[in-house]
C-alpha cells in the first residue's frame, strides 16, 4: 500500500493521486502543455477538476492534442462538431473560449518567444513557494492571480478570471501549493 504523504485533496477520487503526484504544481515550462492547462482550466468554470480529469484525453482528441496552430484555424463546421462530442463539455461559449484562447496564446508566443516566457516572467521564472498552505488555506486569488488575469484579458483571454488563474498558477507550478507534509513539496523545492 501506498504511504505517501499528499496533500488532503489528493485523496479524493483515484485520478487525483497520479495528478498531484506527478503534475499539479510541477513547474511546467512547454507551451503545449501550457495551453492544454489553461484550455482545461477555462472549461472547469463551474465544474469540477475531477470532470475535467475524467474528460481529459477526449479534449485531447477533440482539440487535436491543443495545437494551437490548428485550433487556431477552427471553423464554424469544427464548432458545430464540437458541440456535438458527448465526451467534451459541450458548451459554445467554452469551446469559443479554447479558440479565443489559442490566437491570443500564439499572439503572446509572437511576443515574447514562448507562453512560457511571457507566464514565467511573472515571477521571475522560480516558483512561489507559499510556506504557509495547508489543505483547507490553498488561496483562490492572490493579488498574482489578479495580475495575471487582468493582463490575460487585455491579451484576449477568455474565462480567465482570478479564481481561475489562481487554480492554474497551482496547476502549473507557478505556485507551490502543496501542503508542508506532503512529500511533493520538497521535490519541488
Amino acid at each position: 500500500m501506498d504511504k505517501k504523504m499528499r496533500c488532503e485533496w489528493a485523496n479524493g477520487y483515484p485520478e487525483f493521486i497520479p495528478y498531484h503526484d506527478s503534475e499539479w504544481g510541477r513547474p511546467e515550462h512547454d507551451d503545449r502543455k501550457l495551453f492544454e492547462m489553461l484550455a482545461l482550466s477555462c472549461t472547469q468554470a463551474g465544474l469540477s477538476w475531477i470532470t475535467m480529469l475524467r474528460k481529459r484525453e477526449n479534449y485531447r482528441q477533440a482539440f487535436d492534442a491543443f495545437d494551437v496552430e490548428r485550433i487556431i484555424a477552427y471553423d464554424d463546421a469544427k464548432v458545430e462538431a464540437l458541440l456535438q462530442n458527448e465526451g467534451i463539455i459541450r458548451n459554445r461559449q467554452k469551446i469559443n473560449a479554447v479558440i479565443a484562447n489559442a490566437k491570443a496564446f500564439r499572439r503572446v508566443q509572437d511576443e515574447f518567444g514562448s507562453f512560457d516566457t511571457y507566464l514565467w516572467g511573472f515571477v521571475e521564472g522560480r516558483p512561489i513557494d507559499d510556506l504557509n498552505s495547508r489543505d483547507e488555506d490553498i488561496p483562490a486569488r492572490t493579488e498574482l492571480s489578479d495580475r495575471i488575469s487582468a493582463d490575460l484579458k487585455r491579451r484576449g483571454f477568455k474565462f480567465v478570471g482570478t479564481t481561475i488563474v489562481c487554480a492554474y498558477m497551482h496547476t502549473v507550478g507557478l505556485m507551490n501549493g502543496h501542503a508542508p507534509r506532503c512529500f511533493c513539496r520538497a521535490e519541488i523545492e
